[in-house]
């Protein structure tokens, strides 16, 4: 069998977020137009007459380009704005990856239980409805008690910890449990990606932080960091909507992928969402036809430096199950800036 992606590190170092260029917009410029008269050959003592309608239009024209030209300075403010707001989130998720990132170092035997928390989460959802999905729901007692989620409380205890830490310094308000919960299996993924770098080097982890720079796909994360701001509900979601992943069949398995739209593909690049074994659980994933393909890409993938087929198409499927039926608010977190009192400062 190959090598499972779930082998860990217990040295684990944080990456460098990856942050969008802000765009560029042209700026429109004020111009003049001239209007001119209309001669009238009508025997009027007025050899010349301003007929009602070109007053009109060129009043009309002129207040056009005036609003035109001011709005310069509007697109500005509004660039300016959009541009603070981005920085304070990406600031703000580059905190909370740092922390989330600790969290996991210190507690490296959770990565698979954080992983299968996130998937949980978000596998409530329900396309009928449209109701459920990845909005931490399953911090209620009356969820995380369910026997699909057993084994997971000590996940919800160490995120509960870095939740207090990553509200203290929180500017915009306290982090959702639904992004927080799928924070942490995004900082699981890079974590055991970059244990698997270090281990390629030998156990060097100078070394193994420059494959992983080289040769990762961390820059493939940039869809995944933009969805922040999902909302959290305020009750747990309905029953039987999450098979026990290590009773159910692999046709059971499907079915519940492909009821939120995903397929054999997805079932294999998310095994190490599945359970702790990995391997036992690609053991009888291979067994199905559809899905065996698609678990041998994968193993042969990780065999390789740089790990590209599955590591791109596991956060691919991973940012789109992290969103599932979700709006994004994406002005959550960003705040007014301090003013600054200009009369007392000293030019």
């Amino acid at each position: 069998m190959g090598v499972s992606f779930l082998s860990t590190c217990p040295s684990l170092l944080p990456l460098v977020p990856y942050d969008t260029p802000p765009s560029t917009r042209c700026q429109p410029r004020a111009v003049s137009i001239c209007c001119s008269k209309t001669i009238s050959h009508a025997s009027y003592e007025e050899p010349f007459n301003w007929r009602r309608r070109d007053i009109l239009h060129c009043v009309g024209a002129t207040i056009g380009l005036e609003l035109i030209g001011s709005s310069g300075s509007l697109v500005g403010m509004a660039d300016a704005a959009d541009l603070i707001q981005r920085r304070q989130r990406s600031e703000f998720q580059s905190q909370v990856r740092g922390t989330l990132l600790t969290a996991i170092k210190g507690n490296p035997n959770l990565v698979p239980s954080i992983l299968k928390l996130a998937l949980n989460d978000a596998l409530t959802y329900d396309k009928a409805t449209k109701s459920g999905g990845p909005n931490g729901s399953i911090r209620f007692s009356s969820e995380i008690g369910r026997p699909e989620n057993a084994g997971l409380s000590a996940s919800v205890d160490l995120l509960e910890e870095a939740k207090k830490e990553i509200d203290s310094y929180a500017k915009g308000g306290p982090i959702s449990y639904a992004d927080l919960i799928q924070y942490a299996a995004q900082g699981a993924v890079k974590s055991t990606f970059l244990a698997a770098a270090i281990r390629k080097c030998g156990g060097n982890e100078e070394k193994g932080n420059i494959l992983y720079n080289a040769y990762g796909s961390n820059g493939q994360w940039g869809l995944f960091d933009k969805q922040f701001g999902r909302a959290d509900a305020q009750d747990p979601d309905p029953e039987g909507r999450v098979p026990t992943w290590e009773k159910a069949s692999v046709q059971e398995m499907k079915d519940k992928f492909s009821a939120v739209g995903f397929g054999p593909r997805q079932l294999a690049v998310l095994s190490a969402f599945l359970g702790p074994d990995q391997i036992a659980t690609e053991t009888l994933l291979a067994s199905d036809p559809d899905v065996a393909p698609w678990v041998q890409k994968y193993q042969r993938s990780r065999e390789t430096v740089s790990q590209t087929d599955y590591e791109v198409d596991l956060i691919t499927t991973f940012t789109k199950l992290s969103t599932l039926g979700q709006q994004i608010n994406y002005e959550a977190y960003t705040y007014a800036p301090a003013k600054i009192d200009i009369t007392k400062l000293k030019l």
